[in-house]
């Protein structure tokens, strides 16, 4: 025998027992009586009437035998090698004292702040080289490239 439960109070409905109620967007729900029916198409809360299921749920009523907590696990941290340093190192830099760890830092900024001038100097003399070889040629737009005659230019009246 099958059983439906009420849409409202969470109660079972036998076969041949309760409504069922069909709203235009073609959701069906069933209902164990008028009162239940009633109340749901006023939009009234299940959790606020104390006979239904949903409230007895929400306030713990009726459950029989305690049920003790579950034990959570406690998570237990463990160090793992990352790609670029193995766990030897990681363990070497955080006994570093913090002061030996920045002086360190601070050295490997200088060092690529150094090189990133170089670079720099290397490009800015490559371009200086380049724009002495190269006599300045005048600007040509796209369309002066493709042959198009330069336009009118406008006459007063």
């Amino acid at each position: 025998m099958k059983t439906e439960i009420c849409s409202f109070s969470g109660y079972r409905i036998y076969p041949g027992h309760g409504k069922l109620y069909v709203r235009q967007d073609n959701r069906s729900f069933r209902f164990i009586n008028g009162k239940t029916e009633s109340l749901f198409l006023q939009r009234k809360k299940p959790a606020k009437f104390d006979w239904t299921v949903v409230f007895r749920r929400l306030h713990k009523k009726g459950v029989t035998e305690e049920v003790s907590k579950k034990k959570s696990k406690k998570t237990v941290k463990v160090q793992r090698a990352v790609v670029g340093a193995t766990l030897e190192t990681i363990k070497a830099k955080r006994n570093q004292k913090p002061e030996a760890r920045e002086a360190q830092r601070k050295e490997k900024i200088a060092a690529i702040k150094e090189k990133k001038k170089e670079e720099q100097a290397k490009k800015a003399a490559e371009k200086a080289k380049a724009a002495k070889a190269a006599p300045k040629q005048q600007k040509v737009s796209k369309q002066q490239m493709k042959g198009v005659a330069p336009k009118v230019a406008a006459k007063s009246r």
